[in-house]
């Protein structure tokens, strides 16, 4: 049985030509810098965000943090979504290992913090507050590509009391996407994006493919200051250029596709909102999160895994598309689900699974 893995864009395995690609690369040893993959895909990356300088790193997370390791010091506070991944899916890092105090705040619907509450929780200079020093945004945010309205006005009231931006951008090609549309010039659109921020982390093994690796942008001091942080956690790596150069592969072949990721996802929203007892919460994207009427979101997941078919359900019904992801694989997920919404209650998840045979 073939799986249609809609759990995350994480999962994509290198396509023949990326590991084509890996084999070829030319390599040194990156922590004494002579790595020519390494060299020339931070150059890459640094010019197309708009940034002086850019860092290889081995994941999001160890990319988000030397950010803010970087940004501030022991005592000091970022401002961040209550949901955000930099403060509920890094471990608690910036905490842990930097003694910076996270402030975080309510989000919308779009993932978005009032521009009220920001400013609200911008400390004075006084030595019984931690010193604000970071606002933390991230786009996209569950699939939800933040407004230009909303970039601009959030960083420029974060820069008005003296405060750095950092942009958690584990999906910005995704944003970019979007926010070119179909045709549009990708790469143009993440520049305007990035242009908000002092610092940028892009990640490569979501929807771009590449099996590991987050490249941190920023100004040429604040890279030198994360590339010490990055040599403190363990992020200090020798013949890296294999890796690079997957990144370098899905910046040539993977980027323009991401609008094929997104009209996936649109055709999987509009025919799970065509289901009743289904209600389609958020699809921007390439991120689809749905609710079940009547609460059996388990068990709908437990029926979908026995038809080969993998979603999640940590905050909701996730479904995410990706370069491994098909027509064919939506079409299976829309049978399933109508299957099991159409069936009893008692006659759903594995024993209707099991009455029913293999899809």
């Amino acid at each position: 049985m073939k799986i249609v893995d809609l759990r995350s864009d994480t999962v994509t395995r290198p396509t023949a030509a990326m590991r084509e690609a890996i084999c070829l690369a030319e390599v040194g040893d990156d922590v004494f810098g002579d790595d020519p993959t390494v060299l020339a895909l931070q150059q890459r990356v640094a010019a197309l965000t708009g940034m002086e300088a850019a860092l290889f790193m081995p994941s999001g997370t160890q990319s988000n943090l030397c950010a803010m390791l970087a940004h501030c010091q022991r005592g000091d506070e970022y401002i961040v979504g209550q949901l955000a991944h930099t403060y509920r899916y890094e471990g608690g890092g910036a905490a842990v290992l930097g003694s910076i105090q996270p402030q975080p705040l309510t989000q919308d619907a779009q993932g978005l913090m009032s521009l009220a509450d920001i400013a609200a929780a911008i400390k004075p200079d006084d030595p019984h507050f931690a010193r604000s020093r970071l606002l933390c945004l991230e786009n996209t945010w569950n699939g939800q590509v933040m407004p230009h309205s909303y970039l601009a006005e959030a960083t420029a009231l974060a820069r008005q009391h003296g405060l750095a931006c950092h942009l958690d951008g584990a999906r910005v090609f995704n944003a970019a996407a979007a926010d070119a549309g179909p045709g549009g010039d990708v790469f143009a659109a993440l520049k305007r994006i990035t242009a908000y921020f002092d610092s940028v982390s892009v990640c490569f093994s979501k929807g771009l493919g590449a099996p590991v690796g987050s490249v941190l942008c920023g100004s040429a001091e604040l890279i030198h200051r994360a590339k010490r942080v990055r040599k403190m956690v363990g992020g200090g790596m020798r013949q890296v250029g294999v890796l690079a150069a997957a990144a370098e592969h899905a910046l040539d072949h993977h980027v323009q596709r991401l609008h094929e990721d997104h009209a996936l996802a649109a055709q999987l929203a509009a025919g799970l909102q065509a289901i009743p007892g289904l209600s389609v919460r958020s699809a921007a994207t390439n991120i689809v999160f749905v609710d079940v009427a009547d609460g059996r979101g388990a068990d709908l997941l437990a029926h979908l895994k026995a038809r080969g078919i993998w979603a999640t359900g940590l905050i909701g019904l996730r479904f995410v598309t990706h370069l491994d992801v098909d027509s064919e694989g939506i079409q299976r997920t829309l049978a399933a689900v109508r299957e099991f919404l159409a069936a009893e209650p008692g006659q759903t998840g594995a024993a209707q699974a099991a009455a029913a045979g293999p899809y």
